[in-house]
């Protein structure tokens, strides 16, 4: 924990009074199911789902918070109301200060720009002049690392170039409510260090910062509170070890798990959680370039099932399709199922860049109609693959042809 803990007297600078959080969830998937739902009759194939539900927390200036719970369990919800950048169903959220928030990597960023424009965009939407962006402008462009590639449109960065030039803005907008959703795990060990050290200087200048992040030790080492949440409400609001072990009690218990799942739990197969491992089967969450990773879907039988086929996507963190594959695509027919089973995808020689990734999994039926998915069910790194950029890696070589007459 930190040493720098505001006392009570400190000023309220974020009042998040009684907020929930509703989003509609359609159930027709497709194009041609939604084209014959059209009009009242679509209702019924929309269900409300809570992200959040009555939860209230004070933050006194000065004081590092940090919220945990499962994935699906309303973290980033949160932050994102906190924010400004979505509205609250019910209930309201005041905050007094500067607000920088990295809720997702390069959010605001535009990907035909290149990474000077969108230091001066994404400066000024921070509230930042163009004077005054010019003059911290070495300073952010020093801290991202990003180097040659500044005049380089971003779509063409790597998605840890994305969050290092994204984080470097934000922390040089002097904000008084820095708001963090995972950013500091990505990137190689040394940036991660300079983003711990700026968190730090941060602290010791009193600023207040809400950090999301699944890194339990990290959390227990930097906050002064932590927020556990479950099912989009309060579990616990306290010392970050008592609200940790907490959490450690419903990991093992398997508790409160929902998942950021994509459709509801109303039919016969569900996605209950995705792992990834080494060819050896030791779960890892960072691989090198090439390096064989097995992708393990569990899924649960809520009915049998005689028929059915499932499925996996990996997605760059910007929501573009690296890779995907199915039971179907690789020519497999999967037994039928009554319990909850296990399957396993080997990926060998995978050529994804340098860079995060998120799996998402799908599971259908085909003798009982059934589908269920579950989107961000895991995330995982690759590591390596010097000389290139973007979600594709490759081993690339020059020689200057017009040197060679």
């Amino acid at each position: 924990m930190t040493d720098t803990a505001a006392p009570v007297s400190a000023p309220v600078v974020i009042d998040a009074a009684a907020v929930s959080k509703r989003f509609s969830v359609r159930k027709d998937t497709s194009l041609k199911e939604r084209i014959v739902t059209l009009g009242r009759a679509g209702r019924r194939h929309r269900q409300d789902y809570w992200a959040l539900s009555d939860v209230s927390m004070q933050v006194h200036a000065g004081t590092t918070i940090g919220l945990i719970g499962h994935n699906g369990s309303g973290k980033s919800t949160l932050l994102k109301v906190v924010g400004g950048i979505i509205l609250p169903t019910t209930g309201a959220v005041r905050h007094r200060g500067r607000v920088a928030a990295l809720l997702e990597l390069g959010a605001g960023f535009h990907p035909d720009l290149t990474g000077r424009e969108n230091v001066f965009l994404n400066a000024a939407v921070l509230g930042l002049s163009r004077a005054e962006t010019e003059e911290r402008f070495d300073a952010i462009l020093d801290f991202s690392g990003v180097g040659d590639f500044i005049d380089t449109q971003v779509k063409f960065y790597s998605s840890g170039m994305y969050v290092r030039l994204a984080f470097a803005v934000a922390v040089h907008t002097d904000p008084d409510i820095l708001l963090v959703d995972e950013v500091l795990a990505v990137g190689d060990e040394q940036f991660q260090k300079k983003c711990l050290d700026k968190i730090r200087e941060f602290q010791e200048e009193g600023r207040t910062i809400i950090i999301v992040s699944h890194a339990l030790d990290q959390i227990e080492a930097m906050c002064d509170r932590v927020i556990l949440l479950n099912r989009g409400q309060v579990a616990l609001d306290g010392a970050p070890k008592a609200a940790i072990d907490r959490f450690r009690e419903l990991l093992s218990s398997g508790e409160g798990t929902r998942g950021d799942q994509s459709h509801a739990a109303t039919h016969s197969l569900e996605i209950a959680r995705v792992e990834l491992c080494r060819r050896d089967g030791t779960a890892a969450n960072r691989f090198a370039v090439g390096e064989t990773i097995a992708l393990r879907i569990h899924v649960r039988a809520i009915s049998p099932v005689e028929r059915w086929a499932v499925g996996f996507s990996i997605n760059t963190p910007h929501g573009q399709l690296a890779l995907a594959s199915n039971s179907d695509v690789v020519g497999t027919t999967l037994a039928p199922i009554s319990d909850d089973t296990v399957v396993e995808f080997m990926l060998a020689d995978v050529g994804l860049g340098p860079g995060e990734y998120f799996v998402n999994a799908n599971a259908v039926g085909r003798t009982v109609p059934s589908s269920h998915s579950l989107t961000h069910g895991a995330a995982f790194f690759v590591e390596g693959g010097e000389g290139t950029i973007g979600p594709v890696a490759a081993t690339v070589s020059l020689s200057n042809a017009a040197g060679d007459h």
